[in-house]
């Protein structure tokens, strides 16, 4: 999962940039986005599955369920949106301005999907809760999703009003959310464990536990 993530991420956060687009041209940059929609469905997938089994095991388990559920759907919304795109840079040689823009209902999926995961977490009031590995993560996620919603406001602008300035807004805001999440698979994959997904927040404090235990009795053994 956290390497579907990882890559899918890594994907729309080169897309944007100009100078990437000017190197590999148009069509290659619209495959950029088009592959890393493939990876974040697959990792998706993975995540749907893996909450599957404790989806009835509340709280946790079900609002892991419902995120990575409404995350998964999302993903779909990419999927169609970043194949119009290639369609259209593959068919349209003038085509070298806005190649992807997050789909609005695929943004509005990721809102709600961390949102969700934000609230399942470990949290002070609205801050998060520290003081434990990867208590960032399910901030970092849902700040990229309001980066892909940024990125879509603004991207739908473009068309309308041909600014310059509105692109960059849709490009940069699409990079950094790409960033964020980028962060929180990276950290998955170097920890093999993560907070970002809800229903992993009690086992993880489980093992914690255990380990200061065993940490406490070892001298006296």
């Amino acid at each position: 999962m956290a390497a579907l993530f990882a890559l899918g991420s890594t994907c729309f956060l080169v897309g944007p940039f100009p100078g990437y687009a000017q190197l590999v041209g148009a069509e290659a940059d619209a495959v950029t986005f088009f592959v890393g929609s493939i990876l974040f469905t697959a990792g998706g997938a993975v995540q749907t599955a893996i909450g599957f089994p404790d989806r009835r095991s509340r709280p946790a388990g079900t609002a892991a369920w419902r995120a990575a559920t409404i995350q998964s759907a999302g993903t779909l919304f990419f999927n169609v949106t970043t194949y119009q795109a290639l369609h259209t840079a593959l068919s349209n040689p003038d085509y070298n301005r806005l190649v992807w823009r997050p789909d609005a209902l695929g943004s509005i999926c990721f809102l709600v999907s961390g949102a969700i995961a934000y609230r399942a977490s470990a949290r002070h009031g609205w801050r998060p809760a520290r003081g434990q590995p990867g208590w960032w993560e399910p901030s970092t996620n849902l700040l990229g999703c309001v980066f892909f919603g940024i990125a879509a406001v603004a991207g739908y602008l473009v068309p309308s009003t041909g600014s310059v300035m509105n692109l960059a807004a849709a490009n940069w805001n699409t990079a950094l959310g790409a960033a964020c999440f980028l962060a929180c698979a990276v950290a998955t994959l170097l920890t093999g464990r993560t907070l970002k997904s809800a229903r992993h927040r009690p086992l993880h404090a489980l093992k914690e536990d255990v380990e200061r235990e065993v940490d406490r009795l070892a001298p006296q053994v």
